[in-house]
């Protein structure tokens, strides 16, 4: 058997799956795997950073550590609209809707693109004094501040492949972003030693380097996604005359996609916030939980990963009217994921201190790294049922209320306790919050989703005005 029929076997296109009928984990996995993979792929950026940028200096190190949470809250304020969009195109296609689905993704492209350029525009601006008010110390706020000036200006070209990829999930293609994303870390990974150390004909630009890399590769992966949506080879098809803004289907994405930003700037907020606590610690405590951060975005891709498919099988299975599909979809990836990721806990647990070894060679920061692994490992397989259940509610097109668990989890939870137990417990009261809170989360999206209140949705509904749109354009 060759390499493309090994290949062939693991990775099912979307013709191979049916995601309205039939059983729930092979369609689920088939789904998903790609998008652990795209996310592995993803979270190799960030770890190809902290390495190099380990090696480089422990300024550059703690630099990054404040800038990737301020990465994700640029990204998560402008991703509501990405959500909306796979949200849109998932029912539409499961509801067999081609028409429909097509004018989501064309609404949706030209839309992120504006949020893009006015988020970056304005981070750009903001970013020194936003870093400065986390506690970035005077050696390290400017290494920050330079990798996120250089983020910012090119936040257009992140935005623009990740809608790609989000749309294509919608439409149950998850292979192709994939193959996509494979290329755009291939080039990362090559060109960020040089940028960084200044090998051969480039400068030696340290932090920013890092940034450089990322950008360019993420330019490359825009380009090349935006042209399969255009030449509409994979099901999906976005053209240049339904992209004129329509600002009565924005209301109707906004309605979707507002709560959907405000879920994950929540997240993107409480990584940020909790560096504020984070930073009254010295350098060596601020650059292990950077370490931690990186690490759980490792060992929590399968339940991101399950989390959007069960996103996509819900939309789709609503639009097709499988309500009772949608419920056991729901509960089968919740128990998939708290095992699957309680087992991965343990393995966290028994090897943390050679987890963090990888990334920095400070005995104080590996100590830091390995103590804070070791309060959070055991919970893991909860965050895999927060996942799985807030994965659901969004397919169904209920974003403010996995918005809600997000922040009654995270707001109300993770950051009082913080902030309480790090004044007699010290840096390790901070480790505690994020065990409490990943238990208490997962209680509280296991009883949201028993309520039912997600049988209500149905966002195809609204038919009529994207028809009579679409009849002024000529396909």
């Amino acid at each position: 058997m060759s390499v493309r029929d090994r290949l062939g076997s693991v990775f099912k296109t979307r013709e191979e799956f049916d995601l309205t009928s039939g059983g729930i984990a092979r369609p689920l996995f088939y789904l998903s795997l790609p998008i652990v993979v795209t996310n592995l792929l993803q979270t190799a950026y960030n770890l190809t950073d902290t390495f190099w940028l380990g090696q480089y200096s422990t300024n550059a190190l703690a630099a990054i550590s404040f800038a990737f949470p301020m990465v994700f809250l640029l990204i998560a304020l402008g991703m509501g609209l990405s959500v909306a969009g796979s949200v849109l195109v998932a029912q539409h296609t499961g509801a067999d809707e081609q028409r429909q689905a097509d004018y989501a993704a064309s609404q949706t492209v030209v839309f992120s693109v504006v949020a893009a350029l006015l988020i970056g525009s304005g981070g750009y601006l903001v970013v020194g004094d936003f870093l400065a008010l986390l506690g970035a110390s005077p050696a390290v706020l400017p290494l920050a501040t330079s990798y996120m000036r250089v983020i910012s200006l090119g936040l257009v070209f992140m935005f623009g492949f990740w809608i790609f990829v989000a749309l294509m999930r919608g439409y149950g293609d998850t292979v192709t972003p994939m193959l996509v994303m494979f290329g755009s870390v291939a080039v990362n990974i090559v060109l960020d030693p040089f940028l960084i150390f200044g090998w051969g004909p480039f400068p030696r630009l340290g932090v920013a380097g890092a940034a450089y890399a990322t950008i360019f590769a993420r330019m490359l992966a825009m380009v090349v996604g935006l042209s399969i949506l255009f030449h509409g080879s994979h099901g999906l098809q976005i053209r240049l005359g339904q992209m004129a803004p329509d600002l009565s289907y924005l209301r109707k994405m906004l309605r979707i996609g507002v709560p959907a930003s405000v879920e994950v700037t929540g997240r993107a907020l409480s990584v940020n916030l909790l560096l504020i606590i984070v930073g009254l610690f010295p350098t060596t405590v601020v650059a292990g939980y950077g370490i931690g951060v990186r690490v759980f975005s490792v060992i929590f891709l399968p339940a991101i990963a399950v989390a959007r498919g069960v996103e996509t099988m819900t939309g789709q299975n609503i639009g097709s009217d499988e309500r009772d599909r949608v419920a056991a979809t729901n509960g089968f990836a919740a128990r998939a994921m708290f095992l699957i990721l309680g087992a991965a806990g343990i393995v966290v647990w028994l090897s943390a201190r050679p987890v963090v070894a990888v990334f920095t060679t400070n005995p104080a920061v590996i100590d830091v790294g390995a103590t804070f692994l070791r309060y959070v490992a055991p919970t893991f397989g909860f965050i895999g049922v927060i996942r799985a259940y807030t994965g659901g509610f969004r397919g169904a097109g209920k974003t403010l209320t996995a918005a809600v668990i997000s922040v009654l989890m995270l707001g109300v939870i993770r950051l009082p306790v913080a902030w309480i137990a790090s004044r007699p417990f010290g840096a390790e009261g901070i480790w505690l919050s994020f065990a409490v809170s990943n238990v208490t989360g997962a209680v509280i999206a296991f009883l949201w989703f028993r309520r039912g209140t997600w049988r209500e949705a149905d966002l195809t509904d609204e038919r009529q005005h994207v028809d009579s749109a679409q009849s002024a354009v000529n396909d």
